[in-house]
């Protein structure tokens, strides 16, 4: 045994052990604060809910869990490469099933574990939690026993059925051999498929492929007794006699050759090199055994070079992966009351995963990447990344969809472009908040500029920014270096099409810019050699120069390299606001109970009551911008008076100039921070205070406690951060952080844009004219 491998088994136990054993909890959705909470969740308030659902069952739908809860059912006889290890061994991977339900799709499961081992006890068993459940998924159950089972209770049942080990690999393996066939310009209906493995999953891709176009007549099965023929007694049964050809051929060697697709859901190695170059022009490898596949894509790709492959390994390109499309199929079903998952269904969900290959790759789809590469639509990228978030949004509409007009949707979703907006919600926490900003930035686009134009996040925010019509990019990076980029990241972006490049190497504005920078920065200490250089390496300057230029309307930097760095560049260049003493970070916290702005996280280390007073008025116009209402507190470890010290006093005197200046301004403070986020805690307080509600707005005293409380929030609430938004500069210029991912930049890119849009009216005249 490898020591890497004992160095997973160790850690995956450890993973499971500690701090608490499993994967899941149980967490109640509604308060348990007091009595009245208890008489309403328990005796007496509950019977009203019974009441109800007994008198029309529908109503379960919207008074419980149901309509959200999938069972994730196993009796462990099939438990992934491990066998018939039994229901309590299954546990762990049945766990890990659920948290991909959660993960993926906000789907909650009970993972059920039964000791049943025949057909009849199963189906009894699973039958019987009907009333518990909106939707079963099967798991890791031996076939044959598992086809019968399934049909069983898919007869018995009005929810959906759905074995995962058969129908999740077959949508995903069809999804590939659909755009595989485009690729090679084949038709599903003429090519030769040679499947090696009889078991649930291939049985069940066969039929998919078998319903969607391919003829039986050229599909050819063998297993572990050799080619499936007519006449053959061993291991036989009915679903695998449906694909028994009449022939004298007897293994895989004899039908591989002129193969257009080999299908392997078999054992390690049994495709050999000699077998893969008597396939036809163009093969399509499916070598899907786990952990070992039945070829190594490099041993495949040296016997034909022209072969596309795909494996169920996570380290190679086109990776079949079922986590692809179960959550998503679950979620379009369960939210339009689906009673089962029929063909209707599956293809569609076979289609939406085809186009979305084709697409564009996201950001969030590299990262699923070692490399952190994504390809383009090709060979090496048939079926999008498991991390593509944009997996929920387009299977589960388009599985609701087909379950509507199959007629199979007890409850049909009225408008389907508003619930794949909440689906989006889901997908990209950001997308509630944000939403106002990227309306404002469609009606007038504005031209943004990112220093950092190579780095493979701006490139593919660029994509989006460019999909999204949020802006006209302009990028700085050397032509070649993005160019080769965008390719290697399978980009569909083109420089002078779609975005502006300044080369800092070659650019023809050079003389004028580094002019720019004396005139702007010579009274810093930049003298006209060092104007020259800056002007030559430094992306952060050229960035600013052309913001004061009036060559682009707003600035991105700070992906890479420090941020006091690029600070420095844009308070020497762009400079203040008019009346504005200093610069001041406001970082936005998007939680699962609300969106909060602190400040200053990176830049004043201990402002004064007037410095504090001015970055939350200034503050205050940023987060109107969200369509938010801006409320203030002024955040202490002093709850109006209780402490004395100078940082209560502090705050106090920054709460009244900020009243006396900004009266328009819901405000409030010294507080402490659950007063600040409690309006019960604060009336217990202060009854009278000014402050309503919960604060957004939360004004630390000084740069430890905004940069420590905005960490702590973003690790303990896993909440999603957008920002930092620069507070002050006299043209819209934005300093981010490295640790900023894509979306970060999308979302900064539409918050530029709008500060852009409404400053463009009362605008000081360039200093360039």
């Amino acid at each position: 045994m490898s020591s890497h491998f004992e160095d997973l088994q160790s850690a995956a136990l450890a993973y499971h052990r500690l701090p608490r054993p499993g994967k899941l909890e149980i967490q109640a959705t509604k308060p348990l604060a007091n009595q009245r909470d208890l008489a309403l969740a328990y005796s007496p308030g509950v019977a009203a809910a019974c009441t109800a659902i007994a008198e029309n069952p529908a109503e379960a739908a919207s008074l419980t869990i149901r309509a959200n809860l999938v069972a994730v059912v196993s009796n462990g006889t099939a438990v992934l490469g491990l066998g018939n290890i039994g229901p309590l061994a299954s546990k762990p991977v049945m766990e890990g099933k659920a948290v991909l339900f959660k993960k993926f799709a906000g789907i909650d499961v009970f993972d059920i574990e039964i000791a049943a081992d025949t057909i009849e006890r199963v189906v009894e068993t699973v039958a019987a939690l009907e009333p518990t459940f909106g939707g079963i998924n099967l798991e890791d159950i031996k076939g044959p026993e598992c086809f019968e089972i399934e049909a069983q209770l898919k007869a018995r049942m009005k929810i959906p059925v759905f074995h995962d080990d058969q129908h999740g690999t077959a949508i995903i393996v069809a999804a590939a051999i659909t755009n595989g066939l485009l690729l090679n310009g084949k038709k599903l209906s003429d090519v030769k498929i040679v499947a090696s493995g009889a078991g649930a999953a291939a049985i069940a891709c066969l039929n998919l492929l078998v319903s969607m176009g391919a003829q039986r007549k050229n599909i050819w099965v063998c297993d572990i007794d050799g080619v499936v023929h007519e006449g053959r007694n061993t291991l036989m049964d009915r679903w695998k006699s449906v694909y028994a050809q009449k022939t004298d051929k007897r293994v895989l060697a004899d039908v591989i050759g002129g193969a257009d697709i080999f299908l392997g859901l078999s054992a390690p190695n049994v495709l050999k090199p000699e077998m893969v170059k008597a396939m036809a022009d163009k093969p399509l490898v499916m070598a899907l055994a786990n952990p070992t596949p039945e070829i190594m894509p490099d041993e495949a790709r040296k016997a034909r070079p022209d072969a596309m492959i795909c494996t169920g390994r996570s380290d190679f390109p086109n990776q079949v992966n079922n986590v692809l499309c179960f959550p998503f199929i679950f979620r379009g079903a369960l939210d339009c009351g689906a009673t089962a998952i029929n063909e209707e269904m599956k293809k569609a969900a076979v289609d939406a995963i085809a186009q979305l290959a084709r697409d564009p790759p996201s950001d969030a789809s590299a990262q699923g990447f070692d490399s952190g590469e994504a390809q383009g639509f090709g060979p090496g990228s048939l079926i999008p990344s498991p991390f593509d978030p944009r997996l929920i949004l387009r299977i589960a509409p388009a599985v609701a969809k087909a379950a509507m007009e199959s007629g199979v949707a007890s409850r049909p979703i009225a408008n389907i472009e508003d619930y794949a907006a909440q689906l989006e919600r889901f997908a990209f926490r950001s997308g509630l908040v944000m939403k106002p900003m990227f309306a404002k930035a469609r009606t007038q686009p504005v031209r943004v500029i990112y220093a950092e134009g190579e780095d493979e996040r701006v490139l593919h925010a660029t994509q989006v920014v460019l999909e999204e019509n949020l802006a006209r990019p302009i990028l700085v990076g050397r032509p070649s270096v993005v160019e080769a980029r965008i390719k290697r990241y399978g980009l569909a972006i083109k420089a002078g099409r779609d975005f502006d490049l300044v080369n800092p190497e070659d650019d023809p504005r050079y003389r004028s810019y580094v002019q720019s920078y004396i005139d702007v920065a010579g009274r810093h200490g930049v003298t006209p050699d060092a104007a020259r250089t800056v002007v030559r390496t430094n992306a952060t300057v050229i960035a600013a120069l052309a913001v004061v230029r009036g060559e682009a309307d707003a600035m991105i930097c700070g992906v890479e390299g420090r941020y006091m760095s690029h600070l420095r560049h844009v308070r020497e260049i762009v400079g203040f606001l008019p009346g504005v003493s200093d610069f001041a970070a406001l970082a936005l916290m998007i939680t699962s109970k609300g969106a909060y702005f602190i400040t200053d996280t990176q830049v004043r280390p201990n402002p004064s009551a007037e410095e504090l007073a001015e970055v939350a008025a200034l503050a205050a116009i940023h987060v109107q911008r969200f369509n938010i209402k801006p409320k203030v507190a002024f955040v202490s470890h002093s709850d109006f008076g209780s402490y004395d010290t100078d940082s209560s006093r502090k705050m106090r005197r920054a709460t009244a100039l900020l009243k006396e200046n900004h009266p328009e301004i819901e405000a409030d403070g010294e507080m402490q921070g659950d007063t600040a986020l409690s309006e019960a805690a604060r009336k217990l307080i202060l009854p009278h205070s000014k402050l309503e509600g919960v604060a957004n707005i939360l004004i630390m005293p000084n740069l430890d406690t905004a940069n420590v409380a905005y960490q702590m929030i973003k690790v303990l609430a896993d909440a999603l951060p957008v920002g930092p938004i620069l507070i002050g500069p006299s043209r819209p210029a934005h300093i981010l952080t490295p640790s900023v991912t894509a979306r970060g930049i999308l979302n900064m890119t539409a918050v530029a844009a709008v500060e852009a849009q409404e400053r463009a009216g009362r605008q000081q005249p360039s200093l360039f004219g």
